[in-house]
């Protein structure tokens, strides 16, 4: 069965995005829970979740805040250990950017984790920070990417 991104519309869903990113920022990479969770965390809030499915199962979610109407900065993009290395982080990237374009946003910009500064470059985002900084305890770069 092929991957399926889902653009989140439900308590339900967002709960499932909410259990992937504890896992993966909480438990994996030891983020504080605190820090994790915002106001963005809403249904009612400018900001847009998916979730990607495989086999039935919800395995990995990324969220997008908008930051005008032509513009998204793409946010945990988290894909479960066990589904790694396999194209999914791939497929959800490239259906959080379907989605994007289908709410109007022509760029994105991330913040992403500096061992993942590869995987996005491999996606045609481009790092736009001079040096590197931390980010709930974690080193990142900035990139951004016009769709």
């Amino acid at each position: 069965m092929p991957a399926e991104i889902i653009e989140v519309k439900t308590e339900e869903q967002l709960n499932e995005c909410l259990k992937i990113r504890q896992t993966v920022f909480v438990e994996e990479q030891k983020v504080p829970a605190e820090l994790e969770v915002d106001e963005s965390d809403r249904l009612d809030a400018h900001s847009i979740h998916v979730l990607l499915m495989v086999d039935g199962a919800y395995i990995a979610t990324g969220r997008m805040k908008l930051i005008d109407e032509f513009t998204a900065k793409m946010q945990r993009v988290a894909v479960l250990s066990s589904h790694r290395g396999n194209g999914n982080g791939r497929s959800l990237m490239l259906g959080l950017e379907q989605v994007a374009r289908m709410h109007g946003v022509e760029s994105c910009m991330l913040d992403a984790q500096c061992h993942a500064e590869g995987f996005y470059q491999s996606l045609g985002y481009e790092t736009i920070s001079k040096e590197p900084f931390y980010d709930a305890g974690i080193l990142h770069v900035q990139m951004k990417k016009k769709l």
